[in-house]
């Protein structure tokens, strides 16, 4: 424990930046640029529904932010206080942090793909069949949470100024990144930094590039830990399991009903747990199948053979 360990009524009063508000309205500007140059080639790289859907989730998650903000920095601030060691806040520190926090990322971010339970706080991002600015604006309102994977940053002493200023850098950086129209930037930038070309191939559904290039702001991580993949075929866009939807909150909370559902059917703890930590699509449970009827089945001259079963079907009502 600190001999003089942060209040959180200090925390709340420093003086951090608020970065990403300040670069909002550039983020719109981009937005309205590329949705213009799509026009111009004739490209149709915006749907005014899957834009406004996009958009409404991000104005949302601003406000859900701001009323968590108090405890977000109240975890932080009380991890931060348990060690007896902090790194003062300098130039190398900040350096320093966003490596160690970027490094936290890819595995959160891995982690969100490979187990289900966190997979719901983060479909809402791949949701989109589309690939472009606003992308970056489909966040999770329950996203929240994953701070905890970011805790060890702190416990390493970096102070909590520092850790919350490269966190709002990290997430900037992000932005960018959800274009079609940056083909390939230069090749010592490809093999360092997270770009277009890659988080492409990280969004898409082709069967080569599910689950690949987890980083957020540096690649070399991906590179590290075996889970590279470079663009070489076109990326198709979306989830495995299409949500079919623009409704905001169905997007946000269509793999949290499922989740809900499947523990509904669930026989034993174990599989309960399984339900939350086996990966998104992995068949742990089954419900209840439809009933079954007995069909008799008769030969050309009438004499009854074996018998068949089939699903119930309910009666259809036909309107003319």
């Amino acid at each position: 424990m600190k001999d003089n360990p942060l209040t959180l009524e200090e925390v709340m009063q420093m003086d951090l930046p608020p970065i990403i508000l300040y670069c909002a309205p550039f983020f719109f500007i981009f937005v309205a640029l590329e949705w213009y140059i799509g026009i111009r080639k004739q490209q149709k790289l915006y749907d005014p529904k899957d834009f406004a859907a996009a958009t409404t989730i991000g104005l949302v998650n601003v406000f859900f932010n701001a009323l968590t903000k108090a405890a977000t920095f109240a975890v932080v601030l009380f991890v931060y206080n348990m060690v007896p060691w902090s790194i003062p806040p300098t130039w190398w520190s900040f350096i320093a942090c966003f490596f160690v926090l970027d490094l936290c990322r890819y595995w959160a971010h891995k982690v969100g793909h490979e187990h289900r339970f966190w997979w719901a706080t983060h479909v809402t991002h791949h949701s989109s069949k589309q690939y472009n600015f606003s992308v970056g604006f489909r966040l999770s309102w329950i996203q929240q949470i994953k701070i905890i994977f970011f805790l060890p940053v702190v416990l390493m002493g970096f102070h909590p100024l520092v850790f919350f200023i490269c966190h709002q850098v990290a997430v900037v950086y992000q932005f960018w990144i959800h274009t079609e129209l940056i083909r390939k930037m230069p090749a010592w930038f490809e093999f360092f930094f997270v770009t277009p070309s890659h988080h492409r191939v990280h969004h898409a559904t082709n069967p080569q590039y599910i689950d690949k290039n987890y980083g957020s702001t540096f690649i070399i991580w991906d590179r590290i830990f075996g889970t590279f993949e470079p663009e070489v075929e076109k990326p198709n866009y979306g989830i495995t399991k299409p949500v079919n939807s623009y409704n905001p909150i169905y997007l946000v909370f269509h793999e949290v009903i499922d989740i809900c559902r499947d523990l509904r059917y669930a026989k034993s703890p174990k599989q309960f747990f399984q339900v939350l930590s086996k990966g998104p699509g992995v068949e742990v449970v089954t419900p209840p199948a439809a009933k079954e009827i007995k069909l008799p089945v008769e030969n050309a001259d009438g004499v009854k053979e074996k018998e068949i079963t089939a699903e119930a079907q309910p009666v259809k009502k036909v309107s003319v």
